[in-house]
């Protein structure tokens, strides 16, 4: 499969890309790359490989819990720019 420069354009125009007229070509080429290894790796036969999420084991690193006091809701409000009713009041963020 061959990329063209009116695909360059419109896979740009999807992903809100300005792709400058002068570097159309070197995208295109780049593009085109990409899809001929892409269907070089589909030859591959891969029957005999396990599917994998990471190429190397990954595993989480736990510690125990540790209870603590917390900050009481007027220690809390102590630091905030401005308070209302035992809570932080914030801006209106949503127009």
């Amino acid at each position: 499969m061959s990329i063209s420069k009116q695909d360059v354009k419109y896979i740009a125009a999807l992903a809100r890309i300005d792709v400058p007229e002068a570097q159309l070509d070197a995208m295109t080429k780049s593009l085109s790359d990409v899809v001929q290894y892409v269907e070089t790796l589909q030859k591959l036969d891969v029957s005999n490989v396990k599917p994998t999420s990471h190429a190397v084991p990954v595993g989480n690193v736990w510690r125990q819990d540790q209870v603590k006091t917390s900050l009481t809701n007027q220690e809390a409000l102590a630091i905030a720019v401005e308070a209302k009713e035992g809570s932080f009041k914030v801006p209106l963020v949503i127009e």
